[in-house]
């Protein structure tokens, strides 16, 4: 078998796939690292200046051994391995991803462990175990360069001190120029971070006493050992390479050459089986390793307990929660390990979801444009030693989660919402915490100098016990000798026990055989208890990390309980779902949020439309025909087990918090495994080497021999176990693809499926061109407009199927909250968008940094021309705005009116005011174009590689969004309610020009969802003249007025005083419009307000209806949204008593039917979320509301016409009945009535005199409006009615055939309206003001 194949055969079960050495090569000498080479290219791209120009010499400013110098891999064995290739450009840049760093014998040079990982297009993980140390250099040729490059810059030093005396001046200019440069600080940040011995005289490098001179200074180079594994065996791989690292700085050489151990542990120690444990051997000490079971959590190695101690469980809550909501995240840490603890620590916990997106724990400098990426990622990034972070510029911060580790604080985005039970959540952790012994607040976690030393003298001695282990194991029995024969011979003899026994009684010691009793129960007893103080601290780690994740994971059981019942699952194979992904809905996401308890809504809406989520949702349907994926195995596992032990009750609304039951069992699962150990592998033995060959040479790693490591053993049971296994697999698969889809087809189709970030979840680490940089950036372009699609699509459908509900179509599967989560995912675009190749970043939002510039050009432009801003403007007509000037339109109108509220503090937060604002307006789009149109300032604002600058995709972008100009969104109005808001009322009276004006004082007061506006006085005889486009005069009253924002609006009362010779006033109609959102309400009216005409009203409540806004290239015309709530028709409001001789009454069955129309539609109001109700005035006063409809009850076979024409309104049959029932002559009558209904009499009587007797003159059919509406408020009207049909009056005044008196008729109008009953109906102060009862 070749060496290739003995080794891929074996891999998948390894331990360890390579170990790889990084370092100088001395034959190629020092070489500048290609990557700031790269990296000053990136610049001077971003700068505008010819990236190819930019010269290629040597940068002196800086000390030679603060700059970075390339690193390579100078062996890594084996060669390959079919299912890991060996990418020798990553493993290089993650091994060192600072490229080479030089010391001397003054500065520190502290062995430093780290971890990186490696993902692959296909998403599975390689991970990378490094201890970097530091070696003397021993070529004369690298330290002449040294000293040489040291000269060179000692000189240019010089110079530039002589050049500039002040170097403070210049430091300043320098800074300044490059203030603008977003990447510069993080260039910075990333130098080489110096220890605090040598800061001092860093500082002054031009000072010749402190550089580096070749005959007085040692120079040391960093060198790393690497070891590449397919799971994250932290803690095993970090104890053999410092067992390997001791071996080389030992005094004595190590018991074995180090090929044995590394040999080894590549090919001889295999991963253990789940849930079994395993221990293999370093070069001095056993290691052992476990691994969690089928149905347990998977492994995760890395310690949280660091991560909550340099967090604090407050923040690492928060930052796991931002984690969840899919936003940018960056670490910044001195310590690559810390960067890699906390990331793997984050998303070990998202248990059973998975990251999808960019995932890069440790980010290389020369990725650092990698930051602008306009996608969902969590990065780290290595900090310099007494960096500020408010010099840290990044490109994009609107949706970014800033995680300082060091300083132990995070920066959190302005706007998401906490994770549920979030309190009771955090007491739960912490008081694992706390068992542990350990803060819940967090804190330094570095050891304190007396513990460290405790430790170092402690590893001395498990040193020296540990050799001598090696020499007598006795328990792998390998070397039992001549001890164990005799201990063996005594214990089998009874004459010798008796003897022993008698020996004991009598005092006498028998020495030898007790030491051998003592020896051989001691090891018995390590082998069950006995464990070093390493181990156990171990085993301790191992608990509190399960503890910890079983937290997490009890979380998502209890809030996905259920999700099962809500997967969509229609499709008959995996092809035919496959091909469809993108156009079918898999989980019934409106269901399954009215399922969820109220408080944890707001994070809920938001998570179901993670990527994350819609991939565990996928790979829930996939598993009906491919086996389940390993994580939703386990949780769905939990699920099952979690209903067998607590039945569940049926209500499911339920927010109590339930704590985690599953801590204790899985601590056991995991001290069993640890303190039983299942396997021991293989021990490091002699090699067949050829002699001579890598000599022991203290404080240097040895050549090491390439044959020996390149192939492993042929003859060894695991591994040829583990071939077997492998072709039985490959067997098995090969029969069924012809079953399968094809896995190259379903790769496609699942690529295409899956949202952007897939292909992006780490950028290639080996080619770095400037073509693959732009590639990458033109990924991103797709990606951002793929988005742009499908949230904008996502936003039509959903709300135009939530209006088709209102029409009367299906059913709602939006609900306001959902709607919110959307418009706020829109938001987080746009700032993605708008973040994508910025040149120059100023402020935390880079759509309203481009909006402040566009604003100071328009108005210098302004200033130039001395006109007011006319560009873009266009003036917004209104279908029936008779009497309203036209509303301008304008980007910076817009603009000013954000700018003007107080209660927005932030760049980002006015950001998205402006963008509801727009999309309320339906002028997003539009806006957008118009900030965009001027090509000078993207040009100068943006990369050529930036979205913003790619026309084709722009102009896509644009139409995209004006597609949503089809439906209708009040978010801005919605969410601003503590706004102050500028409204202009009109008060358009009847065209003849007599009945227009008015001697009285007229009154207005307007009423919305969110409030009123009082009681607005309105001056004499304002009349203004406006002509219409045929140049016909129309006459009316303009008043203007600001106050908080009262939402949607629902009522205009009008009223006057009734003064002067003129009271009378015919008004056609009342408009309202709000002057920042331009929404314009029309409340019709077409009666006159006057004693002694009509119903003698001297107010009206009025019924608002929305006016759609045109204007002549409206997108959006033709698919306008049907209007949400309509007023009565000015021929109702003429009083349905006119209608009676025109022929057109309406029949019983459509009396009957709009009265259970009009009590339905109430009923459907309590039954949506109460965020999302709406106006209940309108249901109750407007056309077809319950009024109108009860008031074609009453007038149906009402006798209204007398002598001269004189109507009679249902009023005036009212106070006849209480005028009867009041009557001293009919008490005798009344008191053979039932003691219910003489109740009813006296409320009845009440409620009308109190009305009667109110100092507000609302008319007759005003009166009987108010009646109507108390009634259904106090659940009286079922009462009265009976009462009503019952009274003698109601033979003078109704026929015989009217509906009142057919009792079946009241009998049933009575049934329906004691539904009403089980709801609490509140009315507007607009309609009960003054009433007392």
């Amino acid at each position: 078998m070749s060496a290739n194949m003995s080794g891929s055969g074996s891999a998948p079960c390894r331990f360890a796939h390579y170990f790889v050495i990084c370092g100088i090569d001395n034959e190629t000498g020092l070489e500048p690292d290609a990557l700031a080479a790269l990296y000053q290219w990136l610049e001077a791209d971003r700068q505008g200046r010819d990236p190819e120009s930019v010269a290629a010499g040597e940068n002196f400013d800086q000390s030679p051994l603060k700059r970075t110098f390339k690193s390579k891999v100078l062996a890594h064995y084996p060669k390959n391995i079919e299912c890991n290739p060996f990418d020798q450009d990553a493993v290089n840049m993650l091994c060192m991803p600072k490229g080479l760093s030089f010391r001397t014998q003054r500065d520190s040079r502290t062995p430093q462990f780290h971890s990186f990982l490696i993902t692959r297009e296909d998403g599975s993980r390689t991970y990378g175990f490094v201890h970097t140390f530091y070696e003397e250099v021993t070529s004369p040729q690298i330290c002449s360069a040294m000293q040489t490059l040291h000269q060179m810059h000692q000189a240019e030093h010089n110079a530039s001190a002589h050049n500039c005396p002040s170097s403070s001046s210049s430091s300043s200019s320098s800074s300044s120029s490059s203030s603008s440069s977003s990447m510069d600080s993080l260039a910075s940040s990333l130098d080489e971070v110096e220890s605090p011995s040598s800061q001092g005289g860093r500082r002054s490098c031009g000072c010749s006493g402190e550089g580096y001179d070749s005959v007085r200074d040692t120079l040391y180079v960093s060198k790393a050992m690497c070891l590449i594994t397919p799971m994250p065996f932290m803690h095993s791989c970090k104890g053999f390479l410092s067992q390997v690292h001791r071996a080389v700085i030992s005094h004595q050489p190590p018991p074995l050459p180090l090929e044995s151990y590394i040999y080894n542990i590549l090919y001889e120690v295999p991963l253990p089986p789940p849930g079994r444990s395993l221990k293999f051997h370093g070069v001095y000490e056993p290691i052992l390793c476990q691994r969690p079971g089928v149905g347990e959590l998977p492994l995760a190695d890395f310690p949280l307990s660091e991560a909550f101690q340099l967090l604090g469980v407050e923040n690492l809550v928060q930052i796991f929660t931002c984690v969840l909501l899919e936003m940018q995240i960056l670490l910044y840490s001195q310590d690559y390990q810390r960067l890699m603890v906390v990331a793997e620590g984050i998303t070990t916990l998202l248990f059973p979801f998975q990251w999808q997106h960019v995932y890069v724990p440790i980010l290389p400098a020369s990725l650092l444009h990698f930051l602008d990426a306009p996608v969902p990622y969590l990065m780290g990034l290595q900090s310099k030693e007494g960096t500020d972070r408010s010099k840290l510029e990044l490109p994009q911060e609107a949706n970014l989660c800033f995680v300082d580790i060091d300083n132990h604080c995070i920066e959190l985005p302005e706007e998401f919402p906490q994770f549920p039970n979030k309190t009771e959540f955090i007491q739960e952790l912490s008081e694992v915490l706390l068992s542990f012994g350990l803060s819940p607040e967090g804190g330094n976690t570095s050891p304190d100098p007396a513990v460290s030393m405790q430790t170092s003298t402690l590893e001395k001695e498990l040193k020296s016990t540990s050799l001598s282990e090696l020499v007598d194991d006795r328990r792998n029995g390998n070397l039992g000798g001549e001890a164990l024969d005799v201990l063996e011979l005594l214990q089998g003899n009874p004459t010798l026990e008796r003897l022993q026994a008698l020996a004991k009684r009598t005092g006498v010691k028998v020495a030898r055989l007790e030491a051998l009793v003592a020896g051989q129960k001691a090891v018995g007893e390590e082998s069950v208890g006995g464990r070093s103080p390493a181990e156990e601290e171990e085993l301790r780690n191992a608990k509190l990390n399960v503890q910890l994740r079983e937290v997490f994971a009890a979380r998502f059981a209890t809030m996905f309980a259920d999700y099962e019942s809500f997967v969509i699952q229609n499709s008959p194979d995996l092809e035919s779902w496959l091909t469809n992904r993108e156009q079918m809905h898999n989980f019934d996401k409106a269901s399954f949020l009215s399922d969820q308890p109220e408080p944890y809504l707001p994070f809920l809406s938001h998570f179901i439309e993670t990527q994350m989520f819609a991939t565990f949702i996928d790979n829930k349907i996939m598993s009906q025909w491919e086996e389940k994926e390993p994580l939703l195995r386990v949780f769905d596992g939990r699920i099952e087990k979690a209903r067998l032990y607590n039945v569940r009750a049926p209500s499911l609304r339920s927010s109590v918090y339930q704590k985690c039951t599953f801590l204790k069992e899985s601590a056991q699962a995991i001290e069993q495994r640890l303190r039983k150990i299942d396997h021991t592998a293989i021990h490091p033995h002699l090699l067949d080497m050829k002699i001579g060959q890598g000599k022991y040479q203290q404080g240097f790693f040895p050549k090491l021999q390439a044959d020996v490591l390149a192939s492993g053993p042929t003859n060894n049971k695991w591994s040829n176990r583990t071939c077997s296994t492998q072709r039985r697999v490959d067997r098995h698969r090969q029969q069924n693809d012809h079953l399968v889809l094809d896995n190259e087809l379903k790769e496609k189709y699942m690529q295409e499926a899956r949202n952007l970030g897939k292909n992006l979840r780490q950028p290639k680490l080996s080619d770095l061109s400037p073509a693959v940089i732009a590639q990458t950036n033109w990924k991103f372009v797709e990606g951002l407009l793929k988005e742009c699609k499908m949230k904008t699509k996502r936003m039509l459908v959903e709300k135009m199927g939530r209006e088709a509900v209102e029409l009367g179509h299906g059913e709602a599967n939006i609900t306001g909250l959902e709607e919110n989560t959307l418009i706020a995912s829109l938001c987080d675009l746009l700032e993605r968008i708008w973040s994508h190749g910025l040149q120059v970043k100023q402020g935390k939002s880079a759509l309203w940094s481009h909006l402040l510039h566009y604003q100071a050009r328009e108005e210098k432009n302004e200033q130039l021309s001395e006109s007011p801003v006319s560009n873009g403007q266009e003036k917004r007509k209104l279908e029936s705005s008779v009497g309203l000037p036209a509303l301008r339109v304008s980007l910076i109108q817009d603009m000013r009116h954000i700018q003007n509220m107080g209660e927005i503090k932030t760049d980002v937060g006015r950001a998205r005011a402006l963008i509801r604002l727009s999309l309320e307006k339906k002028l997003l789009s539009q806006h957008l174009k118009q900030l965009l149109s001027n090509q000078a300032l993207t040009k100068k604002l943006y990369k050529r590689y930036a979205f913003l600058r790619c026309e084709e995709e722009k102009e896509q972008f644009l139409f995209h969004l004006l597609s949503l100009n089809a439906v209708d969104y009040f978010c801005f109005t919605s969410v601003f309610t503590t706004i102050m808001i500028p409204y202009r009322a009109v008060i358009i009276p009847i065209k003849k020009l007599s009945n227009a004006m008015t001697t009285s004082n007229p009154w207005l007061c307007v009423s919305g969802e969110l409030g009123d506006s009082g009681i607005l006085q309105i001056t004499k005889n304002v009349l203004e003249m406006t002509f219409d486009s045929a140049f016909r005069p129309h006459t009316h009253i303009s008043i203007t007025f600001k106050c908080q924002n009262l939402g949607k609006l629902t009522t205009v009362q009008l009223g006057h005083d009734n003064s002067g010779l003129l009271a009378k006033w015919l008004v056609d109609c009342v408009m309202v419009r709000n002057e920042i959102t331009g929404h314009t309400y029309k409340f019709p009216c077409g009666r006159w307000l006057g004693k002694g005409v009509d119903d003698g009203s001297l107010e009206r409540v009025l019924i608002g209806e929305f006016v759609v806004p045109c204007s002549d290239d409206d997108g959006g015309r033709g698919t306008k949204t049907p209007p949400l709530q309509r007023s009565p028709s000015q021929i109702r409001r003429i009083s349905i008593t006119s209608l009676t001789g025109r022929g057109n009454k309406p029949t019983t069955v459509q009396i009957q039917e709009s009265i259970g129309e009009a009590v339905n539609n109430i009923i459907k109001h309590f039954h949506k979320p109460e965020k999302e109700r709406g106006s209940l005035t309108v249901l109750l006063c407007g056309e077809g509301g319950l009024v109108w409809a009860l008031e074609q009850f009453f007038h149906h076979g009402f006798r209204s016409a007398r002598i001269f024409q004189k109507n009679v309104f249902v009023w005036d049959f009212y106070e006849k009945v209480v005028a009867f029932v009041e009557n001293a002559d009919q008490i005798g009558d009344l008191q053979e009535t039932p003691e219910p209904l003489d109740l009813n009499c006296e409320s009845f009587c009440r409620y009308v005199n109190a009305i009667n007797t109110m100092p507000r003159n609302i008319g007759k059919d005003g009166k009987f409006q108010l009646l109507v509406c108390l009634g259904a408020r106090d659940r009286m009207l079922p009462q009265w009615l009976p009462l009503l049909a019952e009274c003698s009056v109601i033979t003078r005044m109704y026929e015989e055939n009217a509906l009142l008196r057919d009792k079946l008729t009241v009998s049933s109008l009575v049934a329906v309206l004691e539904t009403l009953h089980d709801f609490p109906i509140t009315l507007e102060s607009s309609l009960t003001k003054s009433v007392e009862l």
